[in-house]
């Protein structure tokens, strides 16, 4: 990296702070999306995504689509970044209709090196409340990293496990990425715009949402128990997936009990998220 990293590491400890009404058209109009039922009452898991977005103005837009480095996310040099993974503590509902605060803080900046190259880790937590009640605690794993160098090979893919109890098989098209993309005010490239995710970033197409995978293997925990909220969820990103190939989300009891094993697959059987959630 050509760029003196006291620069960005003096983002530690930022804040930011959004506050709005929960609106019932964010969740209404990604049920359409999914061909569901609109929630009534309160967020489901991971919904709240829909929420608590900055307007960005078409001056402030970096290359890849995304607000310009450098605004309350430090200004790391490397060209490419992913939302690779995060955990979250379900404490109270969100209520559709109630007013809710976002508080927001960097709360790391990690360097590593990596199989291509440099690579920047940065956490960042937010805290969700509703009514005056702490609702939701969250942790969200973003990664900065160089460009693969031409000819570079991509990682080995790991095969998903098997043995689930639970799946379901998701149909992607560029329909829904694009409502995902506009209900979470994401401007990133590499979700609607095939030439510049081909000749800019080397994918060999469109890429689903990782916040979209996640969302999806939520919604299956939340349906294998009946409806009940997790107490917490965790996800990681392991390989993109890409439009017009489905995925399979997957879930299976875990021998606590209490828990539930989740991944998504490919359409090829390839491992492509892994995720856990813990019930009372």
């Amino acid at each position: 990296m050509n760029q003196d990293t006291s620069t960005y590491h003096e983002w530690a400890g930022r804040t930011e702070t959004v506050e709005e009404l929960v609106s019932p058209f964010p969740g209404a109009a990604f049920a359409a999306a999914l061909d569901r039922p609109a929630p009534q009452a309160s967020l489901p898991p991971l919904w709240h995504w829909l929420h608590f977005l900055n307007p960005v103005a078409k001056s402030q837009t970096g290359p890849d689509g995304h607000l310009k480095r450098g605004g309350f996310l430090p200004p790391v040099p490397l060209p490419r970044r992913m939302w690779a993974g995060g955990r979250l503590r379900f404490l109270a509902p969100v209520a559709i209709g109630d007013h809710a605060r976002r508080d927001s803080r960097i709360a790391a900046i990690e360097e590593k090196t990596g199989r291509t190259g440099a690579l920047v880790f940065v956490t960042v937590e937010h805290r969700i409340s509703a009514a005056g009640c702490l609702c939701i605690e969250e942790e969200q794993d973003i990664v900065y990293r160089e460009a693969a160098p031409p000819g570079a090979s991509a990682p080995k893919p790991v095969t998903a496990p098997e043995g689930e109890t639970w799946s379901d098989v998701v149909e992607t098209d560029p329909v829904l990425l694009f409502r995902y993309s506009a209900l979470t005010y994401n401007g990133h490239r590499i979700h609607y715009d095939h030439p510049y995710v081909t000749q800019e970033e080397g994918y060999p197409g469109l890429v689903v949402h990782g916040p979209l995978i996640a969302t999806m293997l939520a919604d299956l925990a939340l349906r294998a128990r009946g409806g009940a909220m997790p107490e917490t969820f965790s996800y990681r990103a392991v390989r993109p997936t890409f439009v017009g190939q489905p995925f399979t989300v997957c879930a299976k009891a875990a021998d606590d009990g209490k828990s539930i094993e989740l991944w998504a697959k490919d359409h090829e059987g390839y491992l492509t998220m892994q995720a856990s959630a813990t019930f009372a």
